[in-house]
């Protein structure tokens, strides 16, 4: 029996005439038949106890609904922030810490940015002209050398034996040559007197002119031979630095070694082979055709270090039609050696320069969806965004064009976690001379309206 029936039975005068008609309809034919005050007693404490429960349980569950933020004013209030348990945020936004640079009129150069891989200016690889065993190494590996000093020797005994050898023959026939000489003038002399008959002479003459063949053939394999001889000394064909050999001592070194026994880079003065946008040819052709020089800078990789300072030399002769760039060739003395062929570097061509131009750090600069801006200090400790036109980077230092003035300042740290309209606190004020090409500033910053 469900409560709410309990309880409809316990209310007063409810169960009375339902006794009284049971009691009508079936008379009792005993004692026992009789109804019980106590079981009228029974039913009446039970239905008053299922009233109470479910009045209980109906209070407790409106409870619960109030105390989970249902219906009524506690449920508003907590939607609101002003009920209890809640704290209100009170004051806006804190200031931003940040730093800043002041906008300036300097010279900046126009430059172009590249990246350039050193060349040799002349490389030779060394090898041996004879075959023969290698007997001696006269180089340290890394060694500076000049044209013709020593390298290597080969052994030189059979060379010397073939050079014996075509001096003996060559002596040989000198002597023939000599007496047939004399036997030809007795001939003539002969002849003259009728003692002898022409043919003879004319026998003789061809025989010396045939020992003279044969001498000359002789002291041509002597000359040979003596050549043949000299390459057993390798010397350096140029001046530079030599690399790791490729050879030991013991082994039977030949001219078609692919991998030679060393090699030379001659990299006092090196090249720097670099290319640049075709938009650029005009200028250079003009600059290099008036004789002007053209500046080059070469820097470390990450833009950090100078690391010596040339000058364009030549230009290719053709464009390259897949990257639209062409290439260039800039001289560098390097004096100290510090530059290797095949090492990669950056490279700045300087064109010209942009005299008295408005100029601010370029970790002042920012790129969002509507290009590129600054942070501009207010009076009032905000900032106001103001987008600008970036012309050269000259170092750390950039071009700019727009709604700035000498001797504002900017904010050059702290940018990324601004807005138009922030409020910052400065923590530093100084013209940071911070490496752009080093900075990492997260990509989307875009400007996301007024504060207010």
């Amino acid at each position: 029996m469900s409560p709410t029936v309990i309880a409809r039975f316990a209310q007063p005068g409810t169960l009375r005439p339902l006794l009284s008609r049971h009691h009508q309809a079936h008379q009792p034919t005993s004692q026992y038949g009789k109804a019980s005050p106590w079981l009228i007693g029974i039913l009446l404490a039970l239905g008053v106890g299922a009233g109470w429960w479910a009045w209980a349980s109906h209070s407790r569950d409106a409870s619960s609904q109030a105390g989970q933020g249902g219906p009524g004013l506690g449920a508003s209030a907590r939607a609101q922030g002003t009920g209890p348990g809640t704290r209100q945020r009170a004051g806006g936004p804190r200031p931003q810490p940040v730093s800043l640079a002041e906008v300036r009129r300097q010279d900046i150069r126009i430059t172009v940015a590249a990246i350039g891989t050193i060349a040799a200016a002349n490389t030779a690889l060394v090898k041996p002209k004879i075959e023969g065993e290698l007997k001696a190494i006269h180089f340290q590996e890394g060694q500076w050398v000049k044209a013709g000093d020593l390298l290597a020797e080969i052994d030189a005994r059979p060379f010397q034996i073939a050079l014996a050898q075509a001096q003996g023959q060559l002596t040989r026939d000198q002597a023939q040559l000599q007496n047939a000489r004399l036997d030809l003038e007795r001939f003539r002399e002969l002849l003259g007197k009728d003692g002898i008959a022409k043919q003879q002479v004319d026998t003789q003459d061809a025989l010396v002119r045939q020992l003279q063949g044969t001498v000359q053939a002789n002291q041509a394999a002597v000359d040979n031979a003596q050549l043949q001889l000299s390459y057993t000394r390798i010397t350096a064909p140029i001046s530079g630095r030599v690399g790791l050999k490729q050879v030991d001592l013991g082994n039977v070194v030949r001219p078609s070694d692919i991998q030679g026994l060393v090699s030379i880079s001659q990299t006092q003065p090196v090249n720097v082979v670099f290319a640049v946008p075709d938009g650029h040819i005009p200028l250079i052709a003009g600059k290099l055709k008036a004789g002007a020089p053209l500046g080059v800078e070469a820097w470390d990789r990450d833009f950090k270090l100078k690391l010596a300072d040339g000058k364009v030399g030549s230009t290719d002769n053709a464009i390259d039609a897949g990257t639209g760039t062409i290439k260039l060739k800039a001289l560098f003395a390097n004096a100290d050696g510090g530059l290797f062929p095949n090492q990669s570097v950056n490279v700045r061509l300087q064109l010209g320069t942009d005299e008295g131009t408005l100029a601010v750090p370029g970790a002042a600069v920012q790129r969002g969806a509507q290009g590129a801006y600054v942070y501009v200090l207010k009076p009032d400790t905000t900032v106001a965004l103001r987008t600008v036109q970036t012309g050269a980077l000259d170092g750390d230092w950039i071009g700019v064009r727009g709604n700035l003035k000498a001797g504002e300042r900017v904010v050059v740290d702290g940018a990324e976690r601004l807005r138009d309209g922030s409020s910052v606190a400065i923590v530093e004020a100084s013209a940071r001379d911070l490496p752009v090409q080093n900075q990492r500033r997260p990509k989307g910053n875009a400007p996301r309206g007024n504060a207010g």
